[in-house]
Protein backbone atom coordinates (compact mmCIF):
# COMPACT_ATOMS: atom_id res chain seq x y z
CA UNK A 1 0.00 0.00 0.00
CA UNK A 2 1.27 3.26 -0.84
CA UNK A 3 1.80 5.69 2.50
CA UNK A 4 -1.01 8.48 3.23
CA UNK A 5 0.68 11.86 3.79
CA UNK A 6 -1.31 15.04 5.18
CA UNK A 7 -0.83 18.63 5.52
CA UNK A 8 -1.40 21.78 7.52
CA UNK A 9 -0.93 24.86 6.63
CA UNK A 10 -0.64 28.12 8.85
CA UNK A 11 -0.77 31.83 7.58
CA UNK A 12 -0.91 33.63 4.26
CA UNK A 13 -2.21 32.42 0.43
CA UNK A 14 1.25 32.11 -0.59
CA UNK A 15 1.66 29.60 2.44
CA UNK A 16 -1.74 27.83 0.73
CA UNK A 17 0.08 28.12 -2.64
CA UNK A 18 3.42 26.52 -1.33
CA UNK A 19 1.70 23.97 0.41
CA UNK A 20 -0.06 22.59 -2.82
CA UNK A 21 2.90 22.45 -4.78
CA UNK A 22 5.19 20.50 -1.90
CA UNK A 23 1.65 18.29 -2.02
CA UNK A 24 2.36 17.65 -5.68
CA UNK A 25 6.07 16.62 -5.25
CA UNK A 26 4.26 13.71 -2.96
CA UNK A 27 1.61 12.77 -5.28
CA UNK A 28 4.69 12.02 -7.49
CA UNK A 29 6.19 10.16 -5.04
CA UNK A 30 3.52 7.41 -4.83
CA UNK A 31 2.30 8.72 -1.69
CA UNK A 32 -1.60 9.29 -1.27
CA UNK A 33 -3.14 12.10 0.25
CA UNK A 34 -5.25 12.42 3.19
CA UNK A 35 -6.94 15.22 5.08
CA UNK A 36 -4.87 16.35 8.64
CA UNK A 37 -7.45 14.81 10.50
CA UNK A 38 -6.65 10.97 9.26
CA UNK A 39 -4.20 8.57 10.17
CA UNK A 40 -1.16 9.54 8.21
CA UNK A 41 2.33 8.23 7.80
CA UNK A 42 3.82 11.52 6.98
CA UNK A 43 2.56 15.25 8.23
CA UNK A 44 3.48 17.83 7.15
CA UNK A 45 3.27 21.28 8.49
CA UNK A 46 3.52 24.67 6.89
CA UNK A 47 4.56 27.12 9.92
CA UNK A 48 3.93 30.69 10.10
CA UNK A 49 5.75 33.44 12.26
CA UNK A 50 4.10 36.64 11.52
CA UNK A 51 2.38 36.43 14.84
CA UNK A 52 2.98 35.19 18.62
CA UNK A 53 0.04 33.00 18.02
CA UNK A 54 0.90 31.00 14.53
CA UNK A 55 4.18 30.05 16.99
CA UNK A 56 2.01 28.47 19.53
CA UNK A 57 -0.56 27.06 17.69
CA UNK A 58 2.20 24.76 16.25
CA UNK A 59 2.92 22.54 19.54
CA UNK A 60 -0.77 21.79 19.21
CA UNK A 61 -1.00 20.79 15.78
CA UNK A 62 2.24 18.30 16.24
CA UNK A 63 0.07 16.70 19.45
CA UNK A 64 -2.97 16.38 16.79
CA UNK A 65 -0.63 14.77 14.56
CA UNK A 66 0.76 12.50 17.08
CA UNK A 67 -2.68 11.16 18.51
CA UNK A 68 -3.89 10.21 14.98
CA UNK A 69 -0.77 8.02 14.68
CA UNK A 70 2.17 7.89 17.30
CA UNK A 71 4.38 6.48 14.60
CA UNK A 72 4.26 9.11 12.25
CA UNK A 73 6.78 11.14 10.55
CA UNK A 74 6.46 14.51 11.25
CA UNK A 75 7.71 17.58 9.02
CA UNK A 76 8.29 21.34 9.68
CA UNK A 77 8.71 23.64 6.87
CA UNK A 78 7.89 27.65 6.27
CA UNK A 79 9.14 30.83 7.65
CA UNK A 80 8.95 29.81 11.31
CA UNK A 81 11.30 26.41 10.33
CA UNK A 82 13.41 29.07 8.61
CA UNK A 83 13.81 31.32 11.87
CA UNK A 84 13.95 29.25 14.57
CA UNK A 85 14.47 25.98 13.46
CA UNK A 86 16.01 24.40 16.42
CA UNK A 87 12.98 25.32 18.99
CA UNK A 88 10.96 23.63 16.13
CA UNK A 89 13.30 20.55 16.31
CA UNK A 90 12.90 20.43 20.17
CA UNK A 91 9.36 20.61 20.09
CA UNK A 92 8.63 16.59 20.67
CA UNK A 93 7.41 14.22 17.96
CA UNK A 94 9.08 16.41 14.77
CA UNK A 95 11.17 14.54 13.32
CA UNK A 96 12.78 16.95 10.36
CA UNK A 97 12.81 20.87 9.97
CA UNK A 98 13.16 22.57 6.78
CA UNK A 99 14.08 26.40 5.85
CA UNK A 100 13.65 28.44 3.26
CA UNK A 101 15.17 26.51 0.58
CA UNK A 102 15.07 23.07 1.23
CA UNK A 103 11.14 22.87 1.86
CA UNK A 104 11.09 22.30 -1.69
CA UNK A 105 12.99 18.96 -1.68
CA UNK A 106 10.77 17.83 1.34
CA UNK A 107 10.37 14.66 -0.19
CA UNK A 108 13.71 13.72 -0.66
CA UNK A 109 14.77 14.45 2.60
CA UNK A 110 11.78 12.61 3.92
CA UNK A 111 12.75 9.37 2.08
CA UNK A 112 16.24 9.35 3.37
CA UNK A 113 14.99 9.93 6.83
CA UNK A 114 12.37 7.06 6.69
CA UNK A 115 14.90 4.75 5.77
CA UNK A 116 17.28 5.28 8.16
CA UNK A 117 17.04 3.52 11.81
CA UNK A 118 18.63 6.51 13.50
CA UNK A 119 15.63 8.24 13.21
CA UNK A 120 14.68 8.70 16.33
CA UNK A 121 17.20 10.13 17.71
CA UNK A 122 15.51 13.82 17.07
CA UNK A 123 14.72 16.39 14.72
CA UNK A 124 16.77 16.96 11.82
CA UNK A 125 17.27 20.44 10.92
CA UNK A 126 18.18 21.63 7.35
CA UNK A 127 17.74 25.37 7.75
CA UNK A 128 20.70 27.50 5.66
CA UNK A 129 21.57 30.83 6.29
CA UNK A 130 18.75 33.11 4.75
CA UNK A 131 21.45 34.78 2.80
CA UNK A 132 21.26 32.11 0.29
CA UNK A 133 17.61 32.01 -0.02
CA UNK A 134 18.08 33.69 -3.13
CA UNK A 135 16.55 31.72 -6.18
CA UNK A 136 12.75 31.27 -7.25
CA UNK A 137 10.61 28.62 -6.86
CA UNK A 138 7.20 29.13 -8.37
CA UNK A 139 3.96 27.89 -6.78
CA UNK A 140 0.12 27.46 -7.28
CA UNK A 141 -2.22 25.66 -5.24
CA UNK A 142 -4.71 23.53 -7.42
CA UNK A 143 -7.57 21.27 -6.25
CA UNK A 144 -8.37 22.40 -2.70
CA UNK A 145 -10.40 25.43 -2.77
CA UNK A 146 -12.24 27.07 -5.71
CA UNK A 147 -9.66 29.37 -6.54
CA UNK A 148 -5.94 28.96 -6.81
CA UNK A 149 -3.41 30.91 -5.15
CA UNK A 150 -0.45 31.51 -7.95
CA UNK A 151 2.71 32.61 -6.36
CA UNK A 152 4.32 35.60 -8.48
CA UNK A 153 6.98 36.87 -6.17
CA UNK A 154 8.86 36.02 -3.02
CA UNK A 155 10.89 37.58 -0.30
CA UNK A 156 11.30 41.87 0.94
CA UNK A 157 13.61 44.25 0.63
CA UNK A 158 11.48 46.23 3.12
CA UNK A 159 13.20 46.70 6.35
CA UNK A 160 9.66 47.50 8.60
CA UNK A 161 10.66 47.54 12.01
CA UNK A 162 8.19 45.01 13.30
CA UNK A 163 8.76 42.11 11.04
CA UNK A 164 10.05 38.86 10.29
CA UNK A 165 9.26 38.17 7.09
CA UNK A 166 12.86 39.45 5.22
CA UNK A 167 14.64 37.27 7.47
CA UNK A 168 12.07 34.43 7.04
CA UNK A 169 11.86 34.12 3.33
CA UNK A 170 15.23 36.45 2.28
CA UNK A 171 15.19 39.31 -0.24
CA UNK A 172 12.58 40.19 -3.06
CA UNK A 173 12.63 38.23 -6.02
CA UNK A 174 9.96 37.29 -9.22
CA UNK A 175 8.59 34.54 -11.27
CA UNK A 176 9.71 34.90 -14.93
CA UNK A 177 6.82 36.82 -16.37
CA UNK A 178 6.58 33.18 -18.78
CA UNK A 179 6.37 31.00 -15.78
CA UNK A 180 3.57 32.89 -14.23
CA UNK A 181 1.65 32.66 -17.41
CA UNK A 182 2.27 29.01 -17.89
CA UNK A 183 1.36 28.22 -13.92
CA UNK A 184 -2.03 30.44 -14.90
CA UNK A 185 -2.73 28.63 -18.20
CA UNK A 186 -2.57 25.12 -16.11
CA UNK A 187 -5.01 26.47 -13.89
CA UNK A 188 -7.43 27.14 -16.13
CA UNK A 189 -6.97 23.93 -17.50
CA UNK A 190 -8.42 22.56 -14.18
CA UNK A 191 -11.77 24.11 -14.49
CA UNK A 192 -10.85 26.94 -11.54
CA UNK A 193 -12.59 30.11 -12.16
CA UNK A 194 -10.84 32.29 -9.99
CA UNK A 195 -7.17 32.63 -9.62
CA UNK A 196 -5.82 35.02 -6.83
CA UNK A 197 -1.92 36.63 -7.43
CA UNK A 198 0.32 35.76 -3.81
CA UNK A 199 3.52 36.87 -3.13
CA UNK A 200 5.34 38.55 -0.22
CA UNK A 201 5.17 42.21 -2.05
CA UNK A 202 3.59 41.58 -4.88
CA UNK A 203 4.05 45.08 -6.16
CA UNK A 204 7.58 44.96 -6.19
CA UNK A 205 7.27 42.43 -8.89
CA UNK A 206 9.99 42.67 -11.47
CA UNK A 207 13.20 42.26 -9.53
CA UNK A 208 14.65 39.47 -11.44
CA UNK A 209 14.16 35.60 -11.52
CA UNK A 210 17.11 34.81 -8.98
CA UNK A 211 17.09 38.21 -6.74
CA UNK A 212 19.44 40.23 -8.78
CA UNK A 213 18.03 43.91 -9.24
CA UNK A 214 17.47 43.95 -13.01
CA UNK A 215 13.95 44.91 -13.85
CA UNK A 216 13.10 42.84 -16.62
CA UNK A 217 9.07 43.12 -16.37
CA UNK A 218 7.06 45.14 -13.83
CA UNK A 219 3.95 44.63 -12.00
CA UNK A 220 1.45 46.31 -14.49
CA UNK A 221 3.33 44.12 -17.43
CA UNK A 222 2.72 41.00 -15.61
CA UNK A 223 -1.19 42.25 -14.88
CA UNK A 224 -1.70 43.05 -18.62
CA UNK A 225 -0.63 39.76 -19.35
CA UNK A 226 -2.35 37.18 -17.19
CA UNK A 227 -5.78 39.66 -18.09
CA UNK A 228 -5.25 37.72 -21.44
CA UNK A 229 -5.10 34.46 -20.45
CA UNK A 230 -7.90 32.90 -21.68
CA UNK A 231 -10.07 30.52 -19.48
CA UNK A 232 -9.75 32.65 -16.18
CA UNK A 233 -12.87 34.13 -15.45
CA UNK A 234 -11.68 36.00 -12.46
CA UNK A 235 -8.31 37.54 -11.25
CA UNK A 236 -7.52 39.22 -7.78
CA UNK A 237 -4.93 41.04 -6.76
CA UNK A 238 -4.27 39.68 -3.01
CA UNK A 239 -2.49 42.54 -1.13
CA UNK A 240 -0.16 45.14 -2.63
CA UNK A 241 1.52 48.33 -0.68
CA UNK A 242 0.32 51.77 -1.11
CA UNK A 243 3.30 53.10 -2.51
CA UNK A 244 3.07 50.36 -5.37
CA UNK A 245 0.06 50.49 -6.15
CA UNK A 246 0.46 52.75 -9.49
CA UNK A 247 -2.77 54.76 -11.15
CA UNK A 248 -1.73 52.74 -14.29
CA UNK A 249 -2.59 49.66 -12.72
CA UNK A 250 -5.37 51.19 -10.80
CA UNK A 251 -6.66 52.05 -14.49
CA UNK A 252 -5.81 48.54 -16.00
CA UNK A 253 -8.31 46.84 -13.17
CA UNK A 254 -10.67 48.98 -13.72
CA UNK A 255 -10.73 48.47 -17.35
CA UNK A 256 -10.12 44.59 -17.10
CA UNK A 257 -11.93 41.71 -18.77
CA UNK A 258 -10.46 39.19 -15.76
CA UNK A 259 -9.23 41.64 -12.80
CA UNK A 260 -11.92 42.32 -10.15
CA UNK A 261 -12.80 45.26 -8.37
CA UNK A 262 -11.35 44.75 -4.93
CA UNK A 263 -7.91 45.97 -3.59
CA UNK A 264 -6.18 44.83 -0.47
CA UNK A 265 -3.87 47.51 0.48
CA UNK A 266 -2.11 48.07 4.31
CA UNK A 267 -2.09 50.61 6.03
CA UNK A 268 -0.60 49.58 9.36
CA UNK A 269 -1.47 53.00 11.37
CA UNK A 270 -2.87 56.23 10.85
CA UNK A 271 -0.58 57.86 12.63
CA UNK A 272 2.47 59.33 10.38
CA UNK A 273 4.33 59.38 13.42
CA UNK A 274 3.97 55.71 13.90
CA UNK A 275 4.55 55.16 10.59
CA UNK A 276 8.06 56.70 10.37
CA UNK A 277 8.58 54.28 13.76
CA UNK A 278 7.68 51.32 11.52
CA UNK A 279 10.01 52.41 8.41
CA UNK A 280 6.63 52.47 6.36
CA UNK A 281 7.68 53.58 2.85
CA UNK A 282 4.58 55.95 2.34
CA UNK A 283 2.62 58.69 4.66
CA UNK A 284 -0.96 58.38 5.48
CA UNK A 285 -1.84 61.29 2.86
CA UNK A 286 -0.52 58.77 0.21
CA UNK A 287 -3.22 56.35 1.35
CA UNK A 288 -5.98 58.76 1.10
CA UNK A 289 -5.08 59.64 -2.34
CA UNK A 290 -5.01 55.37 -3.32
CA UNK A 291 -8.39 55.26 -1.25
CA UNK A 292 -9.54 58.37 -3.79
CA UNK A 293 -8.19 57.25 -7.04
CA UNK A 294 -9.53 53.47 -6.70
CA UNK A 295 -13.43 54.99 -5.86
CA UNK A 296 -13.24 57.05 -8.36
CA UNK A 297 -12.50 55.01 -11.35
CA UNK A 298 -14.66 52.00 -9.48
CA UNK A 299 -16.82 53.50 -7.16
CA UNK A 300 -18.18 49.97 -6.38
CA UNK A 301 -14.85 48.72 -5.63
CA UNK A 302 -13.82 46.77 -2.36
CA UNK A 303 -11.14 47.97 -0.20
CA UNK A 304 -9.41 45.79 2.66
CA UNK A 305 -6.94 47.17 5.28
CA UNK A 306 -4.46 46.04 7.12
CA UNK A 307 -3.73 47.61 10.06
CA UNK A 308 -1.62 46.90 13.51
CA UNK A 309 -2.63 48.09 16.81
CA UNK A 310 -0.46 48.61 20.11
CA UNK A 311 2.82 49.33 18.45
CA UNK A 312 5.58 50.32 20.87
CA UNK A 313 5.06 54.59 20.94
CA UNK A 314 1.56 54.31 20.03
CA UNK A 315 0.11 56.76 22.77
CA UNK A 316 -4.08 57.06 23.09
CA UNK A 317 -3.67 60.09 21.38
CA UNK A 318 -1.72 58.24 17.69
CA UNK A 319 -4.07 55.46 18.11
CA UNK A 320 -6.98 57.87 17.75
CA UNK A 321 -5.97 59.50 14.92
CA UNK A 322 -5.28 56.15 13.50
CA UNK A 323 -9.15 55.25 14.41
CA UNK A 324 -11.08 58.46 13.17
CA UNK A 325 -8.65 58.46 10.18
CA UNK A 326 -9.96 54.79 9.01
CA UNK A 327 -13.42 55.83 10.32
CA UNK A 328 -13.82 59.04 7.78
CA UNK A 329 -12.06 56.69 5.13
CA UNK A 330 -14.09 55.43 2.19
CA UNK A 331 -12.97 51.49 2.25
CA UNK A 332 -14.45 48.08 3.22
CA UNK A 333 -13.27 46.24 6.02
CA UNK A 334 -9.90 45.74 8.17
CA UNK A 335 -7.71 42.78 9.27
CA UNK A 336 -6.68 43.89 12.62
CA UNK A 337 -3.14 42.36 14.00
CA UNK A 338 -2.32 43.36 17.95
CA UNK A 339 1.33 44.08 17.89
CA UNK A 340 3.35 41.04 19.40
CA UNK A 341 6.96 40.88 19.97
CA UNK A 342 9.15 39.47 17.62
CA UNK A 343 13.04 38.16 17.92
CA UNK A 344 15.77 39.86 15.80
CA UNK A 345 13.31 43.01 14.74
CA UNK A 346 14.09 46.75 15.31
CA UNK A 347 10.92 47.08 17.17
CA UNK A 348 11.72 44.73 20.15
CA UNK A 349 14.04 47.22 21.45
CA UNK A 350 11.83 50.62 21.21
CA UNK A 351 10.61 52.86 23.91
CA UNK A 352 7.10 53.52 24.36
CA UNK A 353 5.72 49.76 25.22
CA UNK A 354 2.16 49.53 25.29
CA UNK A 355 0.81 46.97 27.46
CA UNK A 356 -1.49 44.29 26.75
CA UNK A 357 -4.42 45.28 28.18
CA UNK A 358 -4.53 48.22 26.36
CA UNK A 359 -3.62 46.48 23.13
CA UNK A 360 -6.92 43.90 23.45
CA UNK A 361 -8.48 47.31 23.87
CA UNK A 362 -7.58 48.72 20.86
CA UNK A 363 -7.91 45.57 18.69
CA UNK A 364 -11.38 45.23 19.80
CA UNK A 365 -12.25 48.70 18.99
CA UNK A 366 -11.10 48.44 15.68
CA UNK A 367 -12.61 45.15 15.21
CA UNK A 368 -15.73 46.83 15.82
CA UNK A 369 -14.94 49.48 13.47
CA UNK A 370 -14.42 46.48 10.69
CA UNK A 371 -17.93 44.92 11.71
CA UNK A 372 -19.39 48.92 10.68
CA UNK A 373 -17.50 49.78 7.50
CA UNK A 374 -18.23 45.57 6.31
CA UNK A 375 -22.27 46.46 7.21
CA UNK A 376 -22.09 50.22 5.72
CA UNK A 377 -20.48 48.58 1.73
CA UNK A 378 -22.74 45.89 1.51
CA UNK A 379 -25.58 48.25 2.32
CA UNK A 380 -24.33 50.33 -0.54
CA UNK A 381 -24.83 47.23 -2.37
CA UNK A 382 -27.98 46.37 -2.33
CA UNK A 383 -30.09 46.09 -5.42
CA UNK A 384 -27.19 46.30 -7.59
CA UNK A 385 -26.31 43.63 -10.02
CA UNK A 386 -23.59 41.30 -9.32
CA UNK A 387 -21.82 37.70 -10.69
CA UNK A 388 -21.11 35.50 -7.96
CA UNK A 389 -18.55 32.38 -7.85
CA UNK A 390 -20.06 30.18 -5.08
CA UNK A 391 -17.88 27.63 -2.77
CA UNK A 392 -17.66 24.34 -2.31
CA UNK A 393 -18.80 23.77 1.02
CA UNK A 394 -22.13 22.72 2.77
CA UNK A 395 -22.33 25.36 5.63
CA UNK A 396 -25.19 24.65 7.77
CA UNK A 397 -27.62 24.08 4.99
CA UNK A 398 -26.19 27.15 2.96
CA UNK A 399 -23.76 27.40 -0.06
CA UNK A 400 -21.77 31.01 0.28
CA UNK A 401 -20.21 32.98 -2.38
CA UNK A 402 -18.32 36.02 -2.76
CA UNK A 403 -19.48 38.82 -5.97
CA UNK A 404 -16.34 40.24 -7.39
CA UNK A 405 -16.03 42.87 -5.00
CA UNK A 406 -16.39 40.55 -2.61
CA UNK A 407 -19.28 40.76 -1.08
CA UNK A 408 -19.87 37.46 0.68
CA UNK A 409 -23.67 36.24 -0.27
CA UNK A 410 -25.57 32.78 1.17
CA UNK A 411 -28.07 30.44 -0.33
CA UNK A 412 -29.87 26.96 0.75
CA UNK A 413 -27.28 24.54 -0.54
CA UNK A 414 -27.21 23.66 -3.43
CA UNK A 415 -24.17 21.08 -5.20
CA UNK A 416 -25.06 22.05 -8.40
CA UNK A 417 -23.97 25.56 -7.81
CA UNK A 418 -20.65 25.01 -6.45
CA UNK A 419 -17.59 26.26 -8.66
CA UNK A 420 -19.75 28.07 -11.01
CA UNK A 421 -20.83 31.81 -11.52
CA UNK A 422 -24.49 33.20 -11.91
CA UNK A 423 -25.58 36.95 -12.39
CA UNK A 424 -27.61 38.04 -9.13
CA UNK A 425 -29.20 40.89 -7.51
CA UNK A 426 -28.33 41.87 -4.25
CA UNK A 427 -31.63 42.36 -1.72
CA UNK A 428 -31.12 42.08 1.81
CA UNK A 429 -28.06 41.72 4.74
CA UNK A 430 -29.67 38.44 6.73
CA UNK A 431 -28.77 38.54 10.46
CA UNK A 432 -25.71 36.79 10.22
CA UNK A 433 -24.28 39.56 8.19
CA UNK A 434 -24.10 37.71 4.81
CA UNK A 435 -26.28 39.35 2.03
CA UNK A 436 -29.38 37.24 0.53
CA UNK A 437 -30.39 37.53 -3.08
CA UNK A 438 -31.97 36.63 -6.37
CA UNK A 439 -30.94 35.23 -9.15
CA UNK A 440 -31.24 36.86 -12.92
CA UNK A 441 -31.21 33.56 -14.62
CA UNK A 442 -34.08 31.63 -15.10
CA UNK A 443 -32.41 28.10 -14.20
CA UNK A 444 -31.90 28.77 -10.49
CA UNK A 445 -34.14 30.28 -7.94
CA UNK A 446 -33.54 31.26 -4.14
Amino acid sequence: MNKKVAFHTLGCKLNFSETSTIARSFDKEGFDRVDFSQAADVYVINTCSVTENADKRFKTIVKQAQKRNPDAFVAAVGCYAQLKPQELADVNGVDLVLGATEKFKVTSYINDLLNNPERNKGGAVHACDIEDADFYVGSYSIGDRTRAFLKVQDGCDYKCTYCTIPLARGISRSDTMANVLKNAREISKQNIKEIVLTGVNIGDYGKGEFGNKKHEHTFLDLVTALDTVEGIERLRISSIEPNLLKNETIDLVANSRAFVPHFHVPLQSGSNTILKRMKRRYMRELYTDRVAKIKAVMPHACIGVDVIVGFPGETEACFLETYNFLNALDISYLHVFTYSERDNTAAVTMEGVVPQNVRSKRSKMLRGLSVKKRRAFYESQIDTKRKVLFESENKEGYIHGFTENYVKVKTPWNPALVNTLHTVQLTEIDEDGLVRFKFLETTHSV
